[in-house]
C-alpha cells in the first residue's frame, strides 16, 4: 500500500494534513504531464470541494509545454468541451457559497457551448513551489498555477494556487493512457 493510500485510509484530510502529504511527494518534470488526464476532487474542506464534479469536470489535456487545455468538461450526451477559464468567475471561488447540486451541474451543461474555446488556454513550466521545483500548469489569462506532485507513474496530486485565495484547492489527475 502506498503512503498516499495509507494516508487516505486514516480518513478525510484538512488543508494542513493535505499540504503535509503534498510536501512528501516527489516532483515531476513537464514531460511527465503530457497526455490526457481525468480529474477527481480531493476534499480538504475547501469551498470548491465537489463543485467540479457537480459540473461534470472531465480533466485536463497537455499536448506539449505550450498547449494545454486546463478545463475540460462533459456536456449533454457526453460531448467533451474545452472551456475558456477567463469566462469563469475564478476570482469569486472562495468568496461565495458554491452549490454542488445536480441541478447546478445540469444547468452548467447547457451553457458549456457558450464557454468553449478552440485554442490552448494554459502552458506547462517548471516552477518552485513549497520549496521544490516541479511541473506546473500556468493559466494564460488568470493568476492561477496548478502545481503537480507525483502519486505514482499514472497519477498526480495537484494544488490550484489562485492569487488571493485563502487556502489552496487540491485535486487528483489520472493518466488516460497508463504508462
Amino acid at each position: 500500500m502506498t503512503a498516499f493510500a495509507k494516508t487516505l485510509n486514516q480518513g478525510p484530510l484538512n488543508c494542513t494534513q493535505a499540504l503535509a502529504l503534498y510536501d512528501s511527494l516527489d516532483t515531476i518534470d513537464t514531460d511527465f504531464m503530457l497526455g490526457q488526464w481525468r480529474g477527481a476532487g480531493f476534499a480538504t474542506g475547501h469551498p470548491l470541494d465537489g463543485v467540479l464534479e457537480a459540473c461534470h469536470w472531465y480533466g485536463k489535456s497537455f499536448t506539449d509545454a505550450n498547449n494545454v487545455d486546463p478545463l475540460m468538461f462533459r456536456g449533454v450526451g457526453g460531448k467533451l468541451y474545452r472551456l475558456n477559464p477567463s469566462l469563469m468567475p475564478m476570482g469569486l471561488l472562495d468568496r461565495l457559497p458554491t452549490p454542488t447540486s445536480a441541478t447546478l451541474g445540469n444547468a452548467f451543461r447547457l451553457i458549456m457551448p457558450l464557454l468553449q474555446t478552440r485554442r490552448s488556454r494554459a502552458r506547462l513550466r517548471m516552477i518552485e513551489y513549497r520549496g521544490k521545483t516541479t511541473a506546473a500548469m500556468l493559466y494564460d489569462d488568470l493568476p492561477i498555477n496548478d502545481v503537480f506532485r507525483k502519486l505514482d507513474d499514472n497519477s498526480v496530486l495537484g494544488i490550484m494556487d489562485l492569487k488571493g485565495m485563502a487556502q489552496p484547492f487540491f485535486f487528483q489527475l489520472m493518466r488516460e493512457q497508463p504508462r
